[in-house]
């Protein structure tokens, strides 16, 4: 009997060992079988690896919504969020540095900007105090807009003679009529403002849902008289603090205010008590102009002030951001209110900054939210201008609003 329970043994372990070997003999071949897609499939692996923080969050999302995790799967989440925080900082680490050493001297086209401001977008913006506390410093020791950005009776000496910005070969002599029209010191009380809304009129406003967040600002700035009542409003906004006015504006849309001055009056209602920026001293002929839409307000008691930019602090800002790379007739209105504003406001956020002919999403639009008419050729470098807004935000001095704000 006994050996009959020994001869079951050695059997049973004889199979035993044959499946032993069956097993590992399929093992190898399936290795071997599969050395000739191994390259293949090192592809599709590193093929895996080229993908954005956006594509990683997703993957954690999708991660969390298996169900309840225990506590293994926990730590895999929180391993998969670190991931996600590496790879997001490498990225934009990397998306900084090229925004930082791009020549602006080569000509990049619209859809090099709009892919550039995509990858930007998947970067988590935040403010960087030392950033801003070094750009302030750096752009108030050339132009120093806390007291030369308007022209004022502290900056400016009654008889002196006053260089024009542009036709820099022309003075003009301050008078004591033009003295009498200058305010004592810088018109904005409550410097410095602790959040500032910058509003240009790119056509990336329209639907954007900005308007509630604009009018949340304590102060606003606006640019060249534009249309902010009626449907718009939940766009752009209507709260106005200071708006500029382009002198050719008053030439051809209210007749030199020689006919049109009611037109003018009750188009400028919609900004409250606003000051109406004028360049009074850029080009002589813009002298006479700005100097009627002074007497106009004080004519009718209108609540708008009209103050005029210090031509001493453009030409400063022109030269300042020539340095930099944006070469220029003359700077765009919006770059030269969002330069001032870095100086008076903590938080500086920009919205309509964007001047191209398509959307992020690629759809055309128009070239501002109301109108489509282009700037003269050669005249502003806007392309330019708007790069180094990117840089700006890309370091964290202030934010640039890309596309649809957040509903309230």
């Amino acid at each position: 009997m006994s050996c009959i329970n020994g001869m079951k043994n050695t059997i049973l372990l004889l199979f035993l060992g044959s499946c032993l070997v069956l097993v590992s003999l399929s093992f190898w071949l399936s290795r071997e079988d599969s050395l000739p897609h191994r390259e293949k499939e090192n592809k599709e692996a590193r093929a895996t690896t080229n993908i954005t923080p956006t594509d990683l969050r997703k993957l954690v999302t999708s991660t969390m919504k298996l169900g309840q995790p225990d506590t293994s799967s926990s730590d895999r989440i929180h391993a998969n969020e670190k991931v996600v925080h590496i790879v997001n900082t490498s990225l934009c680490r990397e998306m900084q540095d090229k925004l930082l050493f791009a020549s602006l001297r080569k000509r990049y086209s619209e859809d090099y900007y709009i892919q550039t401001v995509m990858k930007v977008q998947n970067c988590t913006w935040k403010r960087q105090p030392e950033e801003c506390r070094k750009f302030r410093l750096e752009l108030s020791s050339c132009c120093n807009a806390v007291r030369n950005f308007i022209v004022s009776q502290n900056n400016t000496l009654l008889g002196s003679n006053m260089r024009y910005e542009v036709d820099s070969k022309r003075n003009i002599l301050i008078a004591e009529n033009i003295f009498r029209m200058l305010p004592q010191d810088q018109p904005f009380s409550g410097y410095p403002f602790k959040h500032c809304a910058v509003v240009g009129n790119g056509g990336n406003l329209k639907n954007s849902s900005c308007g509630d967040e604009i009018n949340e600002s304590e102060f606003v700035f606006r640019c060249n008289l534009p249309p902010i009542l009626g449907n718009i409003t939940k766009d752009v906004g209507n709260k106005t603090n200071l708006v500029t006015v382009n002198p050719s504006i008053i030439a051809l849309k209210y007749g030199k205010l020689k006919e049109n001055k009611i037109s003018f009056l009750e188009n400028i209602t919609s900004y409250g008590e606003a000051f109406l920026l004028l360049p009074a001293f850029s080009y002589r002929t813009n002298t006479a102009l700005s100097f009627k839409v002074y007497h106009t307000l004080r004519e009718f008691h209108a609540k708008q002030k009209a103050i005029f930019f210090h031509p001493k602090y453009l030409k400063s800002l022109a030269q300042f951001w020539r340095t930099k790379g944006v070469r220029a007739y003359r700077l765009s209105s919006g770059f030269m209110i969002t330069s001032a504003a870095i100086e008076l406001c903590e938080n500086v956020r920009l919205y309509g900054f964007w001047p191209f002919s398509k959307s992020i999403q690629g759809k055309p639009i128009s070239h501002h939210y109301y109108d489509n008419q282009l700037p003269k050729p050669g005249f502003h470098a806007m392309p330019k201008e708007f790069y180094q807004v990117l840089q700006l935000h890309s370091k964290g001095i202030l934010k640039l609003q890309f596309g649809e704000c957040e509903k309230r």
